[in-house]
């Protein structure tokens, strides 16, 4: 069983570009409300302030007015001291001025503030000579208590264009006013938070919930690719599983195919022996006779004859001794001529075919020769086991046409018999050609027998597999052990030769097999196939 991934680390970066417009938009959205609200409680003191700061600037105790007179005490500070001084002076008497109508009435005033404190403040210039600060009034009334004290309020600005700054510390002392500006700090303190903090946790949720289907979004997409991994695993472990076992059932085919020639070749060293012992007893009677006198010259001939030919047959057993003895696979290359050994097959053949197969066997030959690398005893047996499987498929279809003359019931007995005295008048052919085409030999074993259906074509070159074991019994030959074929293949393919097959049920077959041809080299001499072979 596969374990479960472990989830894989959020991918901050990915989705820090898309979350930051929308927080920084969400920011700004819930800056502007707070500003907003914040303004509107705060109204009612900008309102006072800038009263306040009206009176302070337009008030004139003579002609002029405290922004004027706090501009020259800022110019005479670098001219003259004595100015500086006399502008000292005459600024706090327009402080004293101002403020002494607030300090006389305080109270008593309603929409008039308390003023408890007005002064000019020159940041870095130190006070005229003679004077310990810089212009100031302070009222003598008492500041009021802790409980109030929150209501004092400074305001502080530049004096016209100078670097002096005008500070006042003063009180509202309507409290009805003050209560209000409270209270609706408070109303509208309450909106903006129940607004803020629901919707914030309303975009919180959602941002949680995005994030958390973004997980289960990757961990879904690492299962799958973790799946999918696996099977490919699964996959090629079940390819090479499958390659190892056709490797081992190829070696265990080879090792049959080789354990099979093996015991051919010890079955045929047994049966060539015996025959060799047979034949030691004519062969020793025939020279007796030989040597005897009293012997026509023509009973002498006949004699040298029948020695000849018993010869011939020890010699040709000993030759297919040595070629099922040895394994296919290993072939003895030499140079041949592929048309020779086509016109000794026919010539060793044609007589056999004729009479015994009822097969007219014949070939068609190429006037020069056809120079091949091969395996001289391995070809030759490649070609009789062509000749013999066109043989069989000529007695396959002799049966055949047989069997549909006595099957056809309907016809007449005159036509019937004609039909039967036609079947077996049928004759066979088996026609080899060699010709050349391109850089190959080709030889070309074309019959007109019962023909292969595809199904048998695919497989017929497959050891062991044959059709012959119920409808080739004809004339004494016995059913096929599917063995011809396939060493037909095996040799071509040590040969680097190829086969190709043309057939069809009832058309005939044609086997043609393509040899490299070899270059030709004088050097080199072209072996010949022994006569009688």
């Amino acid at each position: 069983m596969t374990p479960a991934p472990a989830p894989p680390p959020f991918p901050v970066r990915r989705y820090a570009g898309r979350l930051v417009p929308l927080v920084l938009l969400w920011v700004a959205l819930v800056g502007w409300l707070g500003w907003l609200l914040y303004s509107r409680a705060n109204w009612t003191r900008e309102a006072d302030q800038a009263d306040l700061r009206e009176w302070l600037n337009e008030t004139r105790v003579f002609r002029k007015t405290l922004p004027d007179l706090v501009n020259e005490y800022a110019a005479a500070a670098d001219a003259d001291p004595a100015r500086f001084r006399a502008k000292h002076d005459e600024l706090s008497a327009h402080l004293a001025a101002m403020a002494e109508p607030t300090r006389k009435y305080a109270g008593k005033l309603p929409l008039f503030p308390d003023v408890y404190a007005i002064a000019v403040d020159y940041p870095g210039r130190p006070p005229p000579p003679g004077r310990d600060a810089h212009p100031a009034w302070v009222s003598p009334l008492p500041r009021p208590g802790a409980d109030a004290k929150d209501r004092v309020r400074v305001l502080e600005y530049p004096a016209g264009g100078s670097a002096a700054v005008i500070r006042c510390e003063y009180r509202v002392h309507t409290n009805n006013r003050f209560e209000q500006e409270q209270k609706d700090r408070r109303t509208w303190q309450i909106p903006l938070v129940a607004f803020l903090v629901p919707s914030t946790a309303v975009a919180g949720f959602a941002l949680y919930r995005f994030l958390r289907r973004e997980q289960r979004r990757l961990l879904a997409e690492e299962q799958a690719k973790t799946e999918a991994e696996h099977r490919e695993r699964e996959l090629a472990e079940e390819r090479a599983a499958v390659e190892k076992r056709a490797a081992e059932a190829e070696r265990a085919a080879l090792e049959l195919k080789s354990q099979l020639y093996a015991n051919i070749g010890v079955m045929a060293a047994s049966y060539a022996h015996n025959i060799k012992n047979l034949l030691v007893r004519p062969n020793d009677l025939l020279v007796r006779c030989a040597e005897g006198d009293g012997m026509s010259r023509e009973q002498h001939g006949m004699l040298q004859e029948v020695r000849a030919s018993l010869g011939t047959v020890t010699e040709r057993l000993q030759q297919i001794l040595r070629t099922v003895r040895r394994d296919p696979s290993r072939a003895e290359m030499t140079r041949l001529d592929l048309g020779d050994l086509v016109r000794e097959a026919v010539r060793t053949w044609a007589e056999t075919a004729r009479d015994k197969w009822k097969v007219v066997l014949t070939a068609d030959l190429p006037p020069g020769p056809l120079p091949v690398d091969g395996d001289l005893s391995h070809l030759q047996q490649a070609i009789e086991n062509l000749i013999t499987n066109a043989r069989d498929a000529t007695f396959e279809m002799r049966n055949h046409l047989r069997e549909e003359a006595r099957k056809d019931v309907g016809l007449d007995p005159a036509a019937r018999r004609q039909r039967l005295i036609d079947a077996a008048a049928w004759k066979g052919e088996v026609r080899l050609r060699a010709y050349a085409d391109g850089p190959s030999a080709v030889l070309e074993v074309r019959d007109n027998g019962i023909g292969m259906t595809d199904e048998v074509r695919a497989k017929c070159l497959t050891t062991h597999f044959t059709t012959k074991r119920d409808n080739a019994l004809y004339e004494g030959y016995s059913a096929g052990m599917g063995l011809g074929l396939s060493f037909v293949a095996v040799v071509l393919d040590h040969h680097r030769a190829a086969l190709e097959i043309d057939s069809a049920p009832l058309k005939g077959t044609t086997f043609r097999i393509r040899l490299p041809l070899a270059d030709v080299d004088p050097a080199v001499p072209v072996v010949a196939p022994a006569a009688g072979a």
